[in-house]
């Protein structure tokens, strides 16, 4: 595992140290993080288009990162994503994550979004980089409860179509050289094991479906994060370090209760603020030989964020297990051949 490292997205600003590249680099690097997660559609960060068509922008880009000690992880494109598939009932809603020139005609915003992320796999190639973090988006979010009772066949159509609409972008980052990482996460299609699975398989198990892990989603689900693990270990190509609490009451559960952040049951917190174990994370991702990086997404509806980054990297660091490359009784190896086996087991 590589870290600690953070994801700019919820930093970036038009206040300095906050308001260009290298300054946030400089200032994160200074709190002891060694790699940062770019968002795509922050043009304070990186110029999408241009990072897709110019090897030499991607290097300028590199060399600035770089000049302050650290290095780029992977890119974002969280919002981009969203949009490929958009329901109608939340068309006025996410209307504001894309281009202004595309708002209000679904069609034509849902081919801006797909163009975004055919660039984001050639940025990502340009970059050097092997994956790449996004959202699903999401058909099928309105009937996730079933009342009233769904349509036979609504949700295999949900998924057989979600599928079509990303089997080229996925083809694209394919001849790219790149994974694409959906983070499970409510409001999308894609929120849990069940539904990453009923995906890939509506790819036709296509290569670069995979998975950033991220275990705070889960908790807010009440999902086993440890056990999710066990399960797509082989598919976890990321990681988002960000912590959660579930803290049910006798008036509201897992759905919250149309309540805001700070009083629903399940909420963000920063890093050792909330409920999730991350020694227990780490393990088993070491257990299953993770070689990617260990990426702070802060989100936490109390704490300032300079508090929760400041926070995150020795937190991180402290939680982060270098595989031992020896069993701890090897002192103990007696050497024992194939005839002291069988004097062993009385053969």
């Amino acid at each position: 595992m590589k870290g600690p490292a953070i994801f700019l997205a919820q930093f970036m600003g038009d206040a300095a140290p906050f308001n260009n590249l290298e300054n946030i680099c400089k200032y994160m690097a200074e709190l002891g993080y060694i790699g940062v997660q770019l968002p795509t559609w922050d043009a304070r960060c990186v110029d999408l288009k241009k990072l897709s068509e110019s090897k030499d922008y991607a290097d300028e880009v590199k060399g600035i990162v770089q000049s302050t000690g650290m290095e780029i992880t992977e890119l974002s494109s969280h919002l981009q994503g969203q949009l490929v598939a958009v329901h109608p009932a939340y068309d006025t809603m996410f209307d504001g994550f894309a281009a202004p020139e595309v708002r209000n005609d679904p069609k034509a915003r849902a081919e801006w979004a797909v163009d975004q992320m055919m660039q984001n796999a050639r940025a990502s190639k340009n970059l050097g980089l092997s994956a790449h973090a996004t959202f699903s988006g999401a058909l099928l979010w309105p009937y996730m409860y079933p009342w009233p009772q769904r349509p036979a066949g609504l949700v295999e159509m949900g998924f057989d179509e979600l599928a079509k609409r990303w089997k080229p972008i996925l083809d694209e980052f394919d001849r790219n050289g790149v994974d694409i990482c959906y983070e499970l996460h409510p409001g999308e299609d894609l929120h849990d094991g069940v539904t990453f699975e009923a995906f890939l398989e509506a790819t036709g198990n296509h290569s670069r479906v995979n998975i950033n892990y991220d275990p705070s989603h889960f908790v807010l689900q009440q999902l086993d994060y440890i056990q999710f693990i066990d399960y797509y270990h082989d598919k976890i190509k990321m990681y988002h370090v960000k912590d959660a609490e579930f803290n049910p009451s006798g008036k509201s559960g897992v759905y919250g209760g149309y309540q805001d952040w700070v009083q629903r049951p399940g909420r963000f917190r920063s890093l050792g603020d909330g409920q999730v174990d991350f020694m227990a994370i780490s393990s088993k991702l070491a257990e299953y030989d993770y070689e990617g990086w260990a990426v702070l997404e802060w989100e936490c509806c109390l704490k300032h964020p300079e508090d929760g980054a400041a926070e995150g990297a020795p937190f991180i660091a402290q939680h982060m297990i270098r595989k031992t490359e020896k069993a701890f009784d090897d002192f103990a190896d007696v050497g024992v051949d194939v005839e002291g086996n069988k004097k062993a087991l009385g053969i």
